[in-house]
């Protein structure tokens, strides 16, 4: 049974770090490395992740330099077949997620997958402000800006060794740029899970939709 790495990364995340780290202990998916990679929160964030410390693979808490370097650190420490990354506003939508993901990657042998998101409330993980659709999505869409919502996305690890990690220069567009060099520039296999995988709290930092002014990362 293949492995499949999921990443969190907080700082100061006290008020919803619980939800997150709930969410992903409770997939049914019985071959999970769950990472934790804390920028050096100082509000209580550890002290609820170190509650949850005999069910985690990994927990790591240093200063860094921003979301996407400790997503690169998380990467880095990861085993898995896959890695998807969780942030610490987001949890899934119900415990067969990874289940699910994995019988399609297993079926379509695909190198990467994403799906459907929720934008939720802040206050309120079950009153939807938007949906998210990835349906139409196509690699050629890159190009106007478009882009798959990116905490549904998982990939092999195989492909981060082979075409790199998020690039720090990038401040809140790394997670685009990654999905173009993949996905668009090196035509890695994809495929769609026909469902929502993640609801996202209002004001996530995760680019998710349409993005015109970010096409200069095509040229």
């Amino acid at each position: 049974m293949k492995k499949v790495s999921i990443i969190t990364v907080c700082y100061d995340s006290v008020d919803t770090i619980q939800d997150t780290l709930e969410s992903v202990l409770k997939q049914d998916y019985p071959n999970i490395e769950y990472i934790i990679v804390d920028g050096g929160s100082t509000d209580g964030t550890m002290d609820i992740v170190k509650c949850y410390s005999g069910r985690i693979s990994t927990i790591v808490s240093e200063p860094d330099r921003g979301i996407y370097d400790a997503m690169n650190k998380g990467i880095e420490l990861a085993s898995g077949d896959f890695v998807g990354i969780l942030n610490s506003d987001d949890v899934y939508t119900d415990n067969r997620v990874i289940s699910d993901i994995m019988k399609q990657l297993t079926m379509t042998n695909s190198d990467c997958i994403y799906g459907d998101l929720e934008i939720v409330a802040k206050d309120d993980l079950n009153h939807r402000l938007r949906f998210c659709s990835s349906r139409k999505f196509s690699i050629s869409k890159f190009r106007w800006g478009w882009m798959i919502p990116h905490p549904t996305f998982f990939v092999k690890l195989s492909c981060y060794k082979r075409l790199g990690l998020y690039k720090l220069g990038y401040r809140i567009s790394a997670d685009f740029e990654l999905l173009v060099r993949f996905l668009y520039l090196n035509r890695i296999s994809s495929t769609r899970l026909p469902r929502c995988i993640v609801r996202m709290r209002q004001g996530g930092l995760a680019l998710v939709g349409f993005f015109p002014g970010l096409t200069r990362i095509l040229r």
